[in-house]
């Protein structure tokens, strides 16, 4: 096995702990030159800034274009000057000389108002920008700017025997220390312990008191004690040859009652092997029966894992059934949001049909009378009396015509917005009063079947940002729940929306003084397919859809109150959005 110095191991670690700190300390005092003599070359390009401005300056605004180029060749023959450009007030090059560094024209701009400093490691280059600034009549004006660069090369040119200086400095140094350290870990490690060494291979085992250590030296020191644990280690070593000794003797002794006690055991194992034989003929009866055993529990496990495969693949239809249903209710829950405004949309067609009716026999006869106007003044029969009755005639067909006309865009206006709220889930800004009476004009062919009133009591400048599909959904189930619930026996029932604007938040208060329900139905009011009119077509649905509504989309709350034949009244309230 390859043997690993410790002392040079030891030595290897410091001197590269050394060498790393001095490789850092070096490479810091190596930037620190360059960034101090970048600064020196900075503060000599703005010294030169202040000499050459004014002779610049005053050649820029004389048109002096020849003399720029002589100043700017003479300051290119400057060592440190790596490149110049002089530029007019247009930003257009008058000299350029050298270096040149790209600039963006943001950049360019902002030289005209403020001396700017330059610097670019990509293209190893920096330098200053500043303006020529002209006085004249105790005005300024900027005339140009003058670009001046250096680059890295400038710098390491200065630099270079600094560097060479530190370098070499570092490589003495840790010569030096290499050398000093070698010295010492040899003389105060690597020879004391090869002492070590060669005086424990001479340990002899017969006369171990011969192989201790004597003092090497008198300081005192972890090899002195390695020196004192060794002869530590002997004395114990001679203490445990007298004991074996001792131990061998009464071994021996051992070993003759050992024997005498093998031949008592022999009997012994004679007798017990007897015995143990008719205990192996029992145990392999159980062995019998515990394998039939066995084999009824690997029975039972294959019953019991095609149980629970079983149970799994009834568990995934379950969990598919329910997913269907869910999306089932959903189509549920949308068909029955739309089937109010199927049923307006039937009573709304069936009601324009009346006054379109009228206009279409009043256009016929105001055609049949022009007709017959036109055949009259064909014929020499034309008199005052027949020109009267065709004016009044006409007037009062077209009176007619104008009127149910109204009507029809009246009813097709009121229903054409609410329709469109109901389809679409935008936010708007809508006054209450006036969007309460258009839901009520759409639902007026449903009224007007029967002798029932709503009536509403609402401030006019209401105004809120909501969504209005879902407060049409709202007031247009209430009232068709209403109709088809609370008049029974009721031939003319009434409804009352009260609304009320409360700190940012729209309060709704909707009763009827119709028949009412029960504590118990109240408690299933809102439940989803609840209904009393099941017989009758009724889905259960129409209380679910207004607090999902409310709820949901209007972020809002709902209550019901309500005794028997005293009516069922709600109470709502949702936010404006704009404060929400």
């Amino acid at each position: 096995m390859k043997i690993t110095s410790i002392s040079r191991k030891l030595l290897s670690k410091v001197l590269s702990v050394y060498f790393i700190l001095t490789f850092s300390v070096t490479g810091i005092q190596i930037i620190a030159e360059y960034f101090n003599t970048k600064s020196h070359i900075n503060s000599e390009l703005l010294t030169l800034q202040k000499t050459i401005s004014g002779s610049l300056t005053r050649a820029v605004w004389e048109l002096n274009t020849q003399q720029a180029v002589d100043i700017s060749e003479g300051l290119i023959a400057i060592p440190m000057i790596k490149g110049i450009t002089v530029t007019d007030e247009a930003n257009n090059v008058i000299t350029q000389l050298g270096e040149v560094l790209t600039l963006p024209s943001q950049a360019s701009e902002e030289m005209y108002n403020d001396h700017q400093s330059i610097s670019s490691l990509s293209e190893g280059l920096f330098g200053h920008s500043f303006p020529l600034i002209f006085e004249f009549s105790g005005r300024t004006t900027t005339v140009g700017t003058v670009t001046l660069l250096s680059s890295n090369d400038v710098i390491f040119a200065r630099i270079e025997v600094g560097i060479y200086f530190l370098i070499g400095n570092a490589i003495v140094k840790t010569a030096f220390l290499i050398f000093l350290f070698s010295l010492a870990f040899a003389k105060l490690l690597t020879e004391p312990l090869q002492e070590l060494t060669d005086q424990m291979k001479q340990l002899d085992l017969h006369d171990p008191e011969a192989s201790k250590f004597h003092n090497m030296n008198n300081e005192r020191n972890e090899l002195n004690v390695l020196e004192d644990a060794y002869n530590n280690l002997i004395d114990e070593l001679i203490e445990f040859k007298d004991k074996l000794a001792l131990s061998q003797r009464e071994t021996n002794l051992a070993n003759d009652k050992l024997d005498e006690q093998n031949l008592l055991l022999e009997q012994e194992v004679a007798r017990k092997t007897s015995t143990l034989s008719s205990t192996l003929l029992r145990m392999e009866v159980q062995q019998k029966d515990m394998l039939a055993q066995q084999h009824q529990l690997e029975a039972e496990n294959n019953r019991r894992r095609k149980t629970e495969s079983t149970l799994i693949t009834t568990n995934k239809d379950l969990k598919s059934s329910i997913i269907e249903l869910s999306k089932a209710q959903d189509r549920l829950l949308e068909a029955e949001k739309m089937s109010s405004l199927g049923a307006l949309s039937a009573e709304i067609s069936h009601e324009i049909n009346t006054p379109i009716g009228i206009s279409i026999t009043s256009t016929s006869y105001l055609s049949d009378i022009i007709h017959k106007f036109q055949q009259d003044i064909n014929a020499p029969q034309l008199s005052k009396r027949t020109i009267d009755s065709f004016i009044d005639n006409a007037q009062h067909s077209v009176e007619l015509l104008l009127s149910n006309l109204q009507r029809a865009a009246e009813l097709i206006a009121s229903f054409k917005q609410v329709a469109v709220d109901q389809t679409n889930d935008k936010v708007r800004l809508i006054n209450v009063a006036k969007y309460l009476d258009e839901i009520i004009r759409s639902i007026h062919p449903k009224l007007k079947k029967t002798d029932h009133s709503v009536k509403i009591n609402c401030d006019p400048h209401i105004e809120i940002y909501t969504h209005p599909g879902a407060i049409a959904q709202i007031i247009i189930n209430l009232i068709i729940n209403s109709i088809a619930h609370a008049f029974t026996n009721i031939n003319q029932g009434e409804m009352t929306i009260d609304i009320a604007l409360d700190q940012q938040r729209l309060v709704i208060l909707y009763r009827d003084n119709g028949v009412g329900v029960n504590e118990e139905q109240l408690e299933k009011l809102f439940d989803p397919f609840y209904t009393t009119k099941a017989s009758k077509g009724g889905t259960g649905l129409g209380t679910h859809i207004i607090k999902n509504l409310i709820e949901d989309t209007l972020n809002g709350s709902i209550e019901a109150y309500s005794k028997e034949s005293e009516g069922l009244s709600y109470h709502m309230s949702f936010p404006d959005m704009r404060y929400s």
